[in-house]
């Protein structure tokens, strides 16, 4: 089939390469023409896509990438995979909306709308439908289907195509037909009744994370103020073998899903039910504020060495949003600079994931974890615990290290 993939980052690529590698015509739209131009010339900036693997896929003419509307006619079936980031607590639909329209204008009878998009439940229906319908004079359900399909992407375990694909309809064919499309490229399907099920069930998976990844943060700051070690109470009650997941504390949450999605739904229940979605307030508020315990943390373990933050020079290790990750987006690491700099402290990033030229990227001024850098240090904050990183040289150099993920030990070291 004629597949569109608009958006090409992070869950678009992924689902772009995987597509034409399975059989597909596809075309990876996106309105970035910078990223068009890298990915035409087989550069991956996705850590789940290889570039070897893009560059098969566009010598076989399978996959093509462009910012020409024109360029979308005749697809069989469109996905939607654009950002949807929040404004001052309110979710910002634009980028669906004008990607709708955009797929709209080229919408042909037969043809399949998916969105995978997170959003909040009824937007499938409530928001994209009406604009395909305006922009391409057709019907929903009658002359072309739509659905949604939240994307989930893989980690260490579970592969992009081995973890299960939720799929949903307008309708039974667009059901029929999006669920025929995704068999073909993932191992396993899940069917569920509607679309608000699925605009849901993603909303649930995340804040299922994020409300226990707050519990764990303010449980690590009690933890600490009793004098208990916060890490050995987790690995004494992971041995449950039933009844409990384990999650860990560190310096917050971040990237485009946990710290957004649960407001998604607390939007949602605020403007349709006037009621607030707790659990999600509350959550948000523990994770905002853990990057300013991990700076008062500092504070108090250089004052009690007799060093004034103001005049310390501090080095941060891992500045993305999570382990060995290659996006910066909404980490918490950008927060502890912030104040550390407002202290007066000297500091310094280092982070092995990130290509060199995009150091505009970071907020701080970049440097390589050498042992004389670690050395030179005042303290070192391990944020984020990169396989890149010579933990036993950093133990080894370092005059204090905080540690937020607690794979150093030590007399110079303490754990958050």
């Amino acid at each position: 089939m004629q597949i569109v993939v608009a958006g090409q980052g992070y869950v678009g690529l992924p689902l772009a390469v995987r597509a034409a590698e399975v059989g597909h015509r596809v075309v990876g739209y996106d309105v970035d023409t910078h990223r068009v131009q890298q990915l035409a010339a087989g550069q991956s900036y996705v850590r789940d896509v290889d570039s070897s693997r893009l560059r098969a896929v566009l010598d076989s003419g399978a996959y093509s990438a462009t910012a020409d509307a024109a360029a979308l006619v005749g697809f069989d079936i469109a996905v939607i995979t654009v950002p949807t980031p929040l404004r001052d607590g309110v979710p910002d639909l634009t980028y669906i909306e004008s990607c709708a329209r955009t797929l709209g204008e080229h919408l042909c009878p037969g043809a399949t709308v998916v969105l995978e998009s997170t959003t909040y439940p009824g937007t499938t229906e409530e928001l994209l439908l009406p604009i395909l319908e305006e922009a391409s004079g057709l019907k929903g359900g009658v002359d072309f289907l739509a659905g949604f399909s939240p994307e989930r992407i893989g980690n260490k375990r579970w592969s992009f195509d081995g973890t299960p694909k939720l799929v949903s309809g307008i309708n039974a064919k667009s059901l029929d037909v999006i669920k025929g499309f995704y068999d073909g490229i993932f191992q396993t399907t899940v069917p569920v009744s509607g679309t608000k099920v699925a605009e849901l069930a993603k909303l649930i998976e995340n804040t299922f994370r994020f409300v226990n990844i707050s519990m764990v943060n303010e449980m690590a700051m009690l933890a600490a103020s009793l004098g208990v070690n916060i890490w050995e109470a987790i690995d004494a009650a992971a041995t449950k073998p039933f009844g409990f997941t384990r999650f860990t504390p560190g310096p917050g949450v971040g990237g485009h899903c946990l710290p957004v999605d649960p407001m998604f739904l607390s939007w949602k229940a605020q403007q349709d039910l006037g009621v607030p979605f707790r659990f999600a307030e509350l959550a948000a508020d523990v994770n905002r504020h853990m990057p300013d315990y991990v700076v008062r943390r500092l504070v108090d373990a250089l004052d009690k060495r007799g060093m004034p933050i103001s005049r310390s020079r501090i080095l941060l290790l891992g500045l993305t949003y999570k382990y060995n990750a290659t996006d910066l987006r909404n980490s918490p690491s950008a927060r502890v600079a912030e104040l550390l700099i407002g202290l007066g402290a000297e500091v310094r990033g280092a982070e092995p994931n990130i290509p060199d030229g995009d150091d505009a990227k970071l907020n701080v001024p970049r440097v390589d974890a050498t042992p004389d850098e670690v050395a030179a240090a005042d303290a070192v904050v391990l944020l984020m615990d990169h396989p890149r990183f010579d933990l036993p040289m950093i133990e080894k150099n370092a005059t204090y290290v905080l540690d937020c993920r607690n794979r150093l030990s030590g007399v110079n070291v303490e754990t958050l």
